[in-house]
């Protein structure tokens, strides 16, 4: 193979990653979302532990166990922030049902003053 063949290869893999990656982010969000429902941590060291030994079950090179675990990490350190952010906002959510926000009046203040007109 060419260079150029090479390189379009590793192009059409990056995208089949990017909508991986996109899936399993979906997945994540709905798991947050039952996480919330049945009040569950959104860090579970014990399912991380699964998930990394299923990846090095998995793994038939050429990356080494410990890389593919580093990738990982990172894969599952975004998962959880987007989980933690989904909570985030369904706890804001159920606390402000009318969409106000703690702090924030709905009348207008004047620009020069600050004061409420």
């Amino acid at each position: 193979m060419t260079l150029e063949e090479l390189r379009n290869q590793i192009d059409a893999l990056d995208r089949q990653l990017v909508e991986l990656l996109s899936e399993r982010a979906r997945a994540a969000q709905m798991i947050g979302h039952l996480k919330a429902a049945t009040q569950l941590p959104v860090y579970e060291p014990a399912r991380e532990k699964v998930i990394y030994s299923n990846v090095r079950a998995a793994n038939k090179g050429p990356l080494p166990d410990i890389e593919l675990t580093h990738i990982y990490e990172r894969i599952i350190d975004v998962m959880r922030a987007l989980q933690r952010d989904e909570l985030a906002s369904e706890r804001n959510a159920q606390a402000h049902p009318t969409g106000e926000l703690p702090g924030h009046d709905a009348g207008a203040a004047d620009a020069e003053t600050g004061k409420k007109q």
